[in-house]
């Protein structure tokens, strides 16, 4: 028996078609959800491109379904039960998940939603807990019109922090006030006092400017790399009072993290934008307008439930 999922294809736009893999084998330790909705990341594009996922393997991490198979060794949630996740190879019908890496969904938050909460929700929420924020701290959010920018800033301002939220337009900027930024900047224009902590997914030369701007003690967590520009820093730019410049990547089970952002956004304490949704057959669409920075937020996909038929008849909705 095999299932639908958006695969690895080089030839096919943004290098990835709708294809069928085979039904999901879980491990003792694994629940299989019938995938829902799926959340697209700007790395979720870098990995269609750059092999780190193999050519007709499934790509994607965030997922959103019900679970259609208890783990084997009594763990996890049972058959039923709404849930979210960040597993590899998200992007199909139906997943193996580790337990580990699923939280359950709160009545009152809507499966859309929630599946917009794993990559970008959970790389926000550790990069501010190991730049460490808080009531007295300055926090610089680079790239806070996407999606970890967003949770960002709001997390950080639930925190205490002073929150300066950095866009690449005025028009990328609006909301951003009313999620807890203090101050909105088009790029870092106007910005010339010390920071203690910056969140970058931005890369580039932008990287290199938030890192002048950093404070004795204070750290750069880097996310992301949306810029695709190098980063040169001038000669001795690193020589001085010691900071730091910290490569990030989500790592270990995000089931605990995910279940406290769940749970804030089920409150209405955490804003869940969604700035793409759509069917998963129109992937390139999302993919093109994710790439020009024409989403706001999250880009999310509706898994289609639609009798199996060529890819190129599938519907447009």
């Amino acid at each position: 028996m095999s299932v639908r999922a958006l695969v690895v294809d080089p030839s096919a736009p943004a290098a990835v078609r709708l294809g069928e893999v085979p039904d999901p084998v879980p491990a003792p330790g694994q629940v299989v959800v019938e995938v829902s909705h799926a959340s697209l990341n700007y790395g979720d594009l870098n990995d269609a491109r750059s092999g780190r996922v193999p050519v007709g393997a499934v790509l994607g991490s965030d997922a959103a379904g019900v679970v259609v198979r208890a783990a084997a060794d009594g763990t996890g949630p049972a058959v039923g039960t709404r849930v979210v996740a960040l597993a590899s190879g998200a992007f199909a019908e139906r997943v193996a998940i580790d337990t580990g890496a699923i939280a359950e969904v709160p009545e009152g938050l809507d499966l859309a939603k929630a599946v917009a909460l794993p990559v970008a929700g959970v790389a926000a929420l550790r990069s501010l807990r190991a730049a460490g924020s808080g009531p007295g701290r300055t926090v610089l959010i680079t790239g806070a019109s996407g999606g970890v920018g967003r949770f960002a800033v709001q997390l950080a301002a639930r925190a205490g922090a002073h929150v300066i939220a950095s866009v690449g337009s005025t028009a990328r900027g609006e909301g951003l006030a009313e999620l807890g930024a203090d101050e909105v900047l088009v790029g870092l224009e106007g910005l010339e006092r010390p920071v203690d902590v910056v969140i970058d997914s931005v890369g580039g030369s932008q990287l290199v400017a938030a890192w002048h701007l950093l404070a004795p003690g204070g750290s750069v967590q880097s996310v992301g790399w949306t810029s695709g520009e190098p980063a040169v820093f001038p000669p001795y730019a690193t020589v001085g009072p010691a900071k730091s410049l910290t490569s990030f990547v989500i790592e270990g089970g995000a089931g605990p993290d995910l279940a406290v952002l769940a749970g804030l956004a089920a409150e209405g304490a955490l804003t869940v934008e969604i700035g793409w949704q759509g069917a998963w057959d129109r992937f390139t669409e999302a993919a093109e307008a994710l790439r020009g920075r024409r989403v706001s937020g999250k880009a999310v996909l509706e898994v289609s439930r639609e009798e199996r038929r060529a890819p190129a008849l599938l519907p447009q909705g």
